[in-house]
C-alpha cells in the first residue's frame, strides 16, 4: 500500500511539473513577437556611438645629401646649398639615414544625438610626431616621439548646410586631393600642409556643387618670426582671422575646385622702441582636380600667392624701415604645382609624383628677410621633386618602397629676394620603405 501511495505521488508531481513547463513555454506567436522586438531594438539608431581607427607606421629613410628637415630626418624639405671647407670639399654632400615610428596614429570618430535638427559628429586624432624639433644647442630631444594633436572637431550637419569647428586641415589642404606618396612629407613644399583652429561652413547647392567658407588662426604651423616676434605672435596680435572661400565640385569620379584666401598678420606690437601696428597682408589662389575610377587615380594641384610660410612652403615676408624707424612688411611671392598618378589596384599599386615650386621674390629695398629658403646671402630659386613608389597591400597591411629625387637651385640673394649670380644646382636622393598596419 505504501508503495502504491508513493508511486501515485510521483506520478502526480510529474504531471503538475510538465503542466507548469507547458504554461511557461511561449507559443509560436509569442516567440515571433519577441524576435520582432529584438530586431527593432537592433535596427534602432544608437544615440551615441564611437569607433577607433589608426595605424602603426614605420619608415626607414636614406638620404644622399644633407637637407632641411623636420623630426630627425623623417620629413625632408629641400637639399642644402653647397658648403665648401678649406680643401674645397662640399660638407653638405654627406648622407644621412634614420628608422622611426613616430608617425603612428590613433583617432576616434564619434556621434551623438541630433542637435537643433542637425546630425552631430566629432573627431579626435593624434600621432607621435611631436611639436618641437631637436634642440642642437642644449642637445635636447624636443618633443619628438610625444603625442601631438592633429584633429579635434565637432560638426553639425543639416543636410544642405554643415558647420565644423575645432582644429583640422588648413582649407588649402584638400583631403580628397593630396599626393599619394609613401613619404610622410605628403608632397610638402609643393602642396600646403598643416592644421589650424577654425570655423568651417559648407553650403551644398546641389549634391555635387558646394561652397566652403573658412575663418582660421594659425597654430602649429605659422608664419616666420620678425625681429622681436615669438612663435605665433603674428597670429595673436592680429584682430582678424584668415578668410578662405572655396567652390568645390564632387561626383563619383571627379573632385575639382578653386579657392582664394586673404590673410592679415601683425608680427610685432613694438618696433625700434615704438608702438607698431604694421601688418603683413597677403593673398593666395589655388585650383585642384582629381579623376579616379577602379583602375587609376590622377590628381593635379596648383597654388600661387604671398607669404605661404605657414603652409610649410618656401617664402615668407620682408621687412622695410620707415623714416621713424618702425619696420613695415611685404609678402614674398611663391608659386607651386604638382601631379600624382597612381594605380587603384587593390593588391599592387604603383604611382609617380612630380612637384615644382618657385620663389618670385618681393619689392626691393628690404632690410630684413623672414622666409623659408634663405641662408645668409644665398636664397632658393626653385625646387623640384620626382618620385616613384609601389604599394603592396594585403588586408590592412601595406608595404611601400619609394625612390625620390629632390633638386634645388641656389643663388646669390638679389635686392628683390630672388636668386641671382653664382647659381648652384644640388640634389638629394632619398630611398625609403614604409610599413603600415591599419586598424
Amino acid at each position: 500500500m505504501k508503495r502504491f501511495v508513493v508511486l501515485l505521488g510521483i506520478t502526480f508531481s510529474t504531471i503538475v511539473s510538465q503542466s507548469a513547463r507547458a504554461q511557461e513555454t511561449p507559443s509560436n506567436e509569442e516567440l515571433l513577437k519577441r524576435i520582432e522586438k529584438l530586431e527593432a531594438e537592433k535596427s534602432k539608431p544608437k544615440e551615441w556611438d564611437a569607433s577607433i581607427y589608426g595605424w602603426v607606421r614605420t619608415e626607414y629613410n636614406f638620404d644622399s645629401r644633407q637637407s632641411s628637415y623636420s623630426r630627425e630626418y623623417n620629413l625632408n624639405l629641400y637639399p642644402l646649398d653647397e658648403k665648401l671647407d678649406a680643401n674645397g670639399k662640399d660638407i653638405n654632400s654627406a648622407g644621412a639615414s634614420n628608422f622611426l615610428a613616430i608617425t603612428s596614429r590613433v583617432g576616434i570618430n564619434f556621434k551623438g544625438p541630433d542637435v537643433w535638427g542637425a546630425k552631430a559628429t566629432g573627431k579626435i586624432e593624434a600621432d607621435f610626431f611631436g611639436n618641437t624639433e631637436l634642440n642642437k644647442t642644449t642637445a635636447g630631444t624636443g618633443s619628438t616621439g610625444l603625442l601631438r594633436l592633429r584633429h579635434a572637431t565637432a560638426t553639425l550637419d543639416w543636410g544642405k548646410t554643415a558647420v565644423t569647428f575645432g582644429q583640422t586641415w588648413y582649407p588649402s589642404f584638400i583631403p580628397e586631393v593630396f599626393p599619394g606618396v609613401a613619404n610622410f612629407n605628403t608632397g610638402i613644399m609643393f602642396n600646403p600642409f598643416g592644421w589650424a583652429g577654425q570655423i568651417r561652413v559648407q553650403q551644398r547647392f546641389t549634391p555635387e556643387l558646394s561652397f566652403i567658407g573658412v575663418v582660421y588662426k594659425d597654430r602649429e604651423f605659422q608664419t616666420a618670426n620678425a625681429t622681436g616676434a615669438s612663435a605665433n605672435s603674428a597670429t595673436f596680435n592680429s584682430a582678424l582671422p584668415t578668410f578662405h572661400g572655396q567652390l568645390q565640385y564632387k561626383n563619383k569620379n571627379i573632385v575639382a575646385g578653386i579657392a582664394g584666401e586673404y590673410q592679415s598678420l601683425q608680427p610685432v606690437i613694438e618696433s625700434g622702441g615704438l608702438a607698431s601696428d604694421q601688418k603683413v597682408n597677403s593673398a593666395n589662389f589655388l585650383g585642384y582636380f582629381k579623376y579616379s575610377n577602379d583602375k587609376i587615380i590622377t590628381k593635379l594641384y596648383g597654388i600661387t600667392g604671398g607669404n605661404l610660410h605657414h603652409l610649410v612652403m618656401i617664402g615668407g615676408f620682408a621687412g622695410y624701415t620707415e623714416p621713424s624707424g618702425i619696420e613695415y612688411y611685404k609678402p614674398t611671392k611663391t608659386s607651386a604645382f604638382w601631379i600624382d598618378v597612381a594605380s587603384n589596384h587593390a593588391k599592387i599599386a604603383p604611382g609617380v609624383f612630380f612637384g615644382y615650386t618657385k620663389n618670385s621674390g618681393v619689392d626691393t629695398g628690404f632690410k630684413n628677410l623672414y622666409m623659408r629658403g634663405v641662408s645668409g646671402t644665398r636664397v632658393l630659386d626653385n625646387v623640384w621633386r620626382a618620385s616613384a613608389r609601389v604599394e603592396f597591400k594585403q588586408n590592412k597591411f601595406n608595404i611601400a618602397p619609394e625612390l625620390e629625387y629632390t633638386a634645388a637651385k641656389w643663388g646669390d640673394l638679389n635686392p628683390d629676394a630672388t636668386a641671382g649670380n653664382n647659381s648652384k644646382d644640388v640634389g638629394n636622393f632619398r630611398g625609403m620603405v614604409r610599413v603600415m598596419y591599419s586598424f
